[in-house]
């Protein structure tokens, strides 16, 4: 008997503690309420690289869709939420070497400007950390095969990027969608 209280004063106090101080899940969908509406805007591409402003705005397109909380639409007019932006910065670093100083791994930095802007004039102010990242990718002695690995950490970059953007536009609508949000 008295084992039996102990159990149960172990699972039901971790329960209570959590329901107490104001934890709670949220679903995904819920988070935006009925504000679920998304339009994205073609990011503008203020590098040097060309064509990356598409990689970016298809790897953003491509998060939405597949979190599904928001519902992607062409017309920014019926969209409650409007997400867009810039790449302000692509560059590619040498980043190990042979012995005989061929570079065998290089590392590309992305830098994006997002704006995610309600159609009240509110916009969701996103921290730098959400908003740069880097990959690594290998050197090859066919310039080919270099090309193809540098579009892929392109790639991989910009849909590292997306999936942060997402997941800080999620918490802040989570918290509601006051919080963070600036006037302009």
């Amino acid at each position: 008997m008295r084992r039996a209280r102990i159990l149960f004063v172990l699972l039901v106090l971790p329960v209570l503690g959590a329901t107490a101080c104001g934890y709670q899940a949220v679903r995904v969908s819920e988070a935006f309420g009925s504000a679920n509406r998304i339009a994205l805007h073609g990011f503008r591409n203020d590098s040097m690289e060309a064509g990356v402003d598409s990689v970016v705005t298809d790897a953003f397109a491509r998060e939405v869709m597949h979190r599904g909380a928001l519902r992607l639409v062409d017309d920014a007019d019926v969209a409650d939420w409007v997400l867009s932006g810039a790449v302000t910065r692509l560059e590619v670093y040498n980043r190990s070497f042979s012995s005989v100083s061929f570079s065998l791994e290089y590392e590309v930095y992305l830098g994006l400007d997002v704006v995610i802007e309600h159609r009240d004039g509110r916009r969701l102010e996103l921290g730098p950390q959400s908003l740069q990242g880097r990959e690594r990718y290998l050197a090859s002695a066919d310039a080919e095969v270099t090309r193809t690995n540098r579009e892929e950490a392109i790639r991989r970059v910009a849909s590292q990027l997306a999936a942060r953007v997402h997941d800080a536009f999620y918490e802040r609508a989570a918290v509601g969608t006051g919080t963070g949000a600036t006037t302009p």
